[in-house]
């Protein structure tokens, strides 16, 4: 029995910081098993943190250029946290950061070059997980629905609650995935242009109220109206919602309950659209999962009919790094990472490329 030993590099449009797990990724008897071994998540400097989030503005050369630097940058952290741990690394999986998604315009682009994470950290990389699947006419996302259906089976439903919300499910034999809309992305945003870096637990949301005006117009936003398969990126957010916040004058804590319950009512309005049991349950990952005022405003909107499962933190936080270190050993054994049913691609795929150290 082969065991892969992985590490995940998991950077999402929340900007919080680097995501690391090593993990051991092996199969057996048909089924694909995992163990965390060890993780470590890396704050984001001011500095770097502003830089990530303006590159969609630069000009081509300018991030190319950012591409390559990002690259080493995580090589060195990738570098430290094997030297520090002691570790023995087959690959490293590298997600990026996704500076541009437009699957419409056949573009998505996550930047953190390969070769030069690659050559930075000494190790063998699989990254570029998404371009193959936007090729292929599909939506390059969601891509942790392989993980959901080969990790996670046993829920009716798995919801990531990131930057963004995306779900998965399996429907007539086959897993569907899309993004719902708004997660982390709003809060943070509302957050930081108050001088805080996140609303812990979300206590001030939870002391505001709803801000109607502001409710009606997330709501009204016209992807949620769109077919799936659906994605959507940072692009859309800085056109779409952001102008909206942007023109509210209230307190944060009423912004933050706005948003809070914008994302739940989205999230619940999906979910319970797919139901086809008087009883399901629902697995809740990402960064929004540690949010309680959150996870209890959904469970509210979900009513009786979805039990929402919040699993171990430490799963919570890492979910992603590791189901981009399972896409990595599927790359490596050529099996399919990408599933067409999920991204409306012509087909599925193994989707990745491999960067060896000079």
């Amino acid at each position: 029995m082969k065991i892969y030993k992985i590490l995940g590099l998991m950077s999402g449009t929340s900007l919080d910081g680097l995501d690391l797990a090593f993990c051991h990724i092996w199969q057996e008897e048909n089924s694909w098993k995992f163990e965390i071994h060890q993780t470590e998540s890396i704050s984001y400097s001011s500095e770097m943190q502003g830089k990530l989030k303006d590159s969609i503005f630069l000009p081509a050369d300018e991030l190319l250029q950012f591409n390559n630097t990002y690259g080493t940058w995580l090589g060195k952290q990738a570098k430290t946290f094997i030297e520090k741990n002691d570790l023995e690394v087959d690959y490293i999986a590298s997600h990026g950061h996704t500076t541009h998604h437009q699957p419409e315009n056949g573009l998505t682009f996550q930047i953190g070059s390969g070769q030069h994470l690659a050559n930075a950290s000494g190790e063998r990389v699989v990254c570029d997980f998404r371009t193959n699947d936007v090729a292929l006419g599909g939506q390059g996302a969601p891509l942790v629905p392989i993980g959901d259906k080969l990790f996670f089976g046993e829920y009716d439903f798995c919801l990531n609650l990131g930057g963004i919300s995306n779900v998965s499910f399996q429907k007539d034999g086959e897993r569907l995935a899309y993004d719902i809309g708004l997660a982390n992305m709003i809060l943070n945003h509302i957050t930081r242009n108050n001088g805080l870096d996140y609303d812990e637990g979300g206590q001030l949301a939870k002391s505001g109220t709803i801000n109607v005006e502001m409710f009606e117009k997330l709501n009204a936003l016209e992807y949620y109206k769109l077919p799936i398969p659906k994605s959507i990126g940072y692009e859309w957010f800085v056109e779409e919602v952001v102008p909206i916040v942007e023109s509210t004058e209230d307190a944060i804590e009423n912004l933050l309950c706005t948003g809070v319950n914008h994302i739940c009512e989205q999230v619940a309005t999906q979910i319970k659209a797919h139901c086809k049991k008087s009883k399901n349950t629902l697995l809740v990952t990402g960064g929004g999962a540690l949010n309680n005022f959150l996870i209890e405003t959904l469970q509210e909107k979900l009513g009786k009919e979805v039990d929402v499962a919040i699993t171990e933190k430490q799963l919570i936080e890492f979910k992603e790094a590791v189901v981009f270190s399972l896409m990595a050993v599927l790359r490596i054994e050529l099996k399919t990472n990408v599933l067409s049913s999920v991204t409306g691609a012509k087909s599925d795929s193994s989707s990745g490329v491999i960067f060896l150290p000079s």
